[in-house]
């Protein structure tokens, strides 16, 4: 890839998203308009598969400049596993966790443990969490690292503090939990493990006394935690073509994670310039040899840089470079400044992989 901003073409998409085919208030259509209303490239829809009959891949296409696809969410009450590109409908009845990724792998799919420590809702919900309790599982693909909708209803405990975080919900938003991003890295250290983000998205009615309203409707939701792919050549149209390369970035890690909500992320980028052969950005693995990292935001930050989980620097502002003299895992997190809030969370990239 060559890494000057004029060859590089980037997309934004909504990932981990419900529809009436399963617990979701929308039609793919309706979703699919409301992302092109926020300006995303793409969607992908991960409908329970439990709760429906059909993979629906006659919905996927191109909704008036939106990649629609279709995914699923496999799993019941524990091990909720994100799959894409499958053929069929896979249910997990009586399979292991285990059973399941190597099913998905076996179809030509791949996958993503989602919400692996997430800590559910206490208020109407008794903090009830379909967490991934099984850590010794090979072979997924990757970890769903900041889940919106896991993150804003772990903090709700009433009316009140629903209410605070309803108004403030964008402010407020805590980033990926540090037990997930532990796990993470750990993973990191033993082989690639790509990260994306999503917003568990459901558009549905809440009733609570006589209230009944929205209070997480699609137009917010598909415009917060979003994964930008970065590629190399730019999408054509042709639908079966561009899924390919959609699913090829998604599954290489070729992209960061953003809450597009504090402020637009297109133009972030990171990438490692060696002193000698080619640059190298997220999700990428070479040798190490000795280089520089540079960073650059689109708007000012903290910006951190990372090796094998550890901050190593930081800078305020836009930009960031770094000389490097030993190998790791390096990626990086950006905090944007929010009055009265301090610095929130905002961008967490994939790693380069340097060793």
């Amino acid at each position: 890839m060559n890494y000057d901003n004029t060859n590089i073409h980037e997309y934004v998409g909504n990932l981990h998203i419900h529809s009436r085919y399963s617990d979701g208030e929308g039609t793919v259509r309706e979703i699919a308009r409301t992302a092109g209303s926020l300006m995303l490239d793409f969607i992908i829809l991960n409908d329970h598969s439990h709760m429906t009959q059909s993979v629906h891949l006659e919905d996927e296409g191109y909704y008036e400049g939106v990649m629609v696809l279709m995914g699923q969410e496999i799993g019941m009450r524990y091990h909720h596993y994100l799959a894409f590109d499958l053929p069929d409908l896979l249910r997990d009845q009586d399979l292991t966790p285990q059973s399941v990724i190597d099913l998905v792998n076996r179809k030509g799919g791949f996958g993503f443990i989602a919400h692996p420590f997430e800590k559910g809702m206490p208020f109407r919900e008794n903090s009830i969490a379909y967490t991934w309790n099984d850590l010794s599982v090979t072979g997924y693909t990757g970890i769903c690292i900041w889940n919106f909708s896991s993150r804003w209803k772990e903090r709700v405990t009433g009316p009140l503090t629903g209410l605070f975080f309803l108004l403030f919900k964008t402010a407020t938003l805590k980033g990926p939990s540090r037990q997930t991003l532990r796990f993470w890295d750990d993973q990191n250290a033993r082989r690639k493990v790509p990260a994306v983000g999503g917003s568990d998205a459901h558009g549905t009615w809440f009733q609570w006394g006589p209230l009944r309203f929205k209070p997480l409707p699609y137009s917010y939701t598909l415009g917060s935690i979003n994964v930008h792919l970065l590629m190399d050549k730019p999408l054509t149209g042709d639908f079966h073509g561009d899924r390919a390369r959609i699913y090829g970035a998604i599954r290489q890690g070729r992209s960061f994670i953003a809450n597009n909500r504090l402020a637009p992320a297109r133009g972030f980028r990171f990438f490692f310039v060696p002193e000698k052969g080619t640059p190298v950005t997220m999700g990428e693995e070479v040798g190490f040899q000795r280089g520089i990292i540079r960073i650059q935001v689109p708007h000012r930050g903290e910006i951190r840089l990372l090796r094998d989980g550890a901050v190593i620097n930081r800078w305020r502002g836009t930009r960031g470079s770094c000389h490097i003299r030993e190998g790791g895992v390096y990626r990086v997190e950006v905090f944007r400044p929010l009055p009265l809030f301090g610095p929130r969370p905002w961008i967490f990239s994939n790693p380069i992989y340097l060793r």
